[in-house]
This record gives C-alpha cells, sequence and structure tokens, in this order.
C-alpha cells in the first residue's frame, strides 16, 4: 500500500481531531444537562459525556487511522515520537493542525451552543479544564497535576500497547476508545478530563480568562505524561521500538503509528 502524503495525513488528523472536540467537548456543552419544557431530565451526564469522547476516537480510529495513525491529540503525537513510533519531523505539522481543528470545531460548537437564550461559555466553562475552584469536584492544583500525568501515560501505555505487533489484531481502536472512556470516568471530577492538549486549548479560547489562566497545566501535565509513557514502554514490556509503519492490513485503525517487534 501507498505511503499517504503528509497533506493526506494532515488532512486526516484534521477530519479526527475536529470530530473528537466536538463530539466530546458537544456532549458536555449541549447534551450533558439537558431539561425538556415539561422539566424532564434528558441529560446524559458525565457518563454520557465520557462514553462520547470514547466513541469519538475509536470512531475516528476507524475512519482515519490507516491514512495518519489517529493521534488527534499532540500528546499522543509526542509520546509516540518518544517511543520511536513516530518521526519527529512530522511532530510540528500534525501538532499545528490538531490545534487549528480542534479549535474550529470549538468555534462551530460555540456557535452552536449561542442560539440558546442566556447561553454564556464563560459562565457555563464551556467544558473547559481546570482546578481549585474551577475543578468539578474542587480538587487543587497538586491532583490535577497529578491526575492529567497518570491518565495521559496510561492513555498511551494503551495506544502503545495496543499497536504493537504482539496484540490481537484489528482491536487497537475499540481498546483505545475504551481506554479513554475509562480515564473520562475516573477523572472527569478532578479536572473534567483533558489528556489531551488540543482539546484543552480550543475550548478555553471560548471559556475566557479563568480557563485561560489554567490552561499551562493541561498542556505540559499531558505531555509529561506522554513522554513518560513513551520513554519507558520498550523497556516494560520488551517491545523493540524501532519497527515499521503500521499498515491498515496489520492493525486496522491505527495508520502509520509504528509499533514494537
Amino acid at each position: 500500500m501507498n505511503e499517504p502524503t503528509l497533506g493526506a495525513k494532515l488532512g486526516a488528523e484534521a477530519l479526527g481531531t475536529f470530530g473528537l472536540v466536538f463530539g466530546g467537548c458537544g456532549s458536555a456543552v449541549l447534551a450533558a444537562k439537558f431539561l425538556t419544557e415539561d422539566g424532564v431530565q434528558l441529560g446524559i451526564g458525565f457518563v454520557g459525556v465520557a462514553l462520547a469522547f470514547g466513541l469519538t476516537v475509536l470512531t475516528g480510529a476507524y475512519a482515519f487511522g490507516h491514512v495518519s495513525g489517529g493521534h488527534f491529540n499532540p500528546a499522543v503525537t509526542i509520546g509516540l515520537a518518544v517511543a520511536k513510533r513516530f518521526e519527529w519531523k512530522g511532530v510540528l505539522p500534525y501538532i499545528v493542525t490538531q490545534i487549528v481543528s480542534g479549535t474550529l470545531a470549538a468555534l462551530v460548537l460555540y456557535i452552536i451552543a449561542s442560539g440558546k437564550s442566556g447561553f454564556s461559555a464563560s459562565e457555563s466553562g464551556f467544558a473547559s479544564n481546570g482546578y481549585g475552584a474551577h475543578s468539578p469536584g474542587g480538587y487543587g492544583l497538586g491532583a490535577a497535576l497529578l491526575t492529567e500525568i497518570v491518565m495521559t501515560a496510561a492513555f498511551l501505555y494503551v495506544i502503545l500497547g495496543a499497536t504493537d505487533d504482539r496484540a490481537p489484531k484489528g482491536f487497537a481502536p475499540i481498546a483505545i476508545g475504551l481506554a479513554l472512556t475509562l480515564i473520562h470516568l475516573i477523572s472527569i471530577p478532578v479536572t473534567n478530563t483533558s489528556v489531551n492538549p488540543a482539546r484543552s486549548i480550543a475550548v478555553a479560547i471560548f471559556a475566557g480568562p479563568a480557563a485561560l489562566s489554567q490552561l499551562w497545566l493541561f498542556i505540559v501535565a499531558p505531555i509529561i505524561g506522554a513522554a513518560i509513557a513513551g520513554a519507558s514502554y520498550a523497556a516494560i514490556t520488551g517491545a523493540r521500538p524501532n519497527a515499521v509503519d503500521v499498515g491498515v492490513a496489520n492493525n486496522p485503525g491505527v495508520g502509520t503509528a509504528k509499533k514494537g517487534r
């Protein structure tokens, strides 16, 4: 199979990241709490939001992973590069594409949400991440920092393990999507769950000063967690990091990430 061009890879990353931010954050902004005119609660709650994030990654990985590797997340891109599963020369184009596409998705979501009378992105939080007074459960800086590092590292370990050539073939997107769902179920109360700087940046732009003032944590912590996992996976599992590209015939849904052998 011919190697996709860089333009094709970036296009796939743009579509996948747009879907993740719009689908995941959209479920939180539009559907988490929803009352009918009769006062009936039809909202999906935080469990539904967690599932929505997982589904966006699962479907996106199957749809676009064979083209770009299905990163949709700067931390994933960096973690894979550290693990020698992705070339460093592609890191910056991927990250720029992910942030721009995520921000576009947040803009579309903002326009839709603004169609409801009384909507305020700053007052609602607009699915932004935070700690202290901006944590859903009131968790402080230290707890938020540790949570994001640990959760992102766990996410990368699942990605690296599921795309290892010793893993069952064809199931990587399912494992990755379920992992992201589990991560949200654990950490929404702490930070509203980032593990993805592009997702955090995108909504913080519209959520306003409070979200922007805490945004640094949701850029730094996921990158640290991803780098830890990327640097340690091969040593822990015995995988050889300098492996061949994953093709759709070998592991559908995880495209051009590289896997250990």
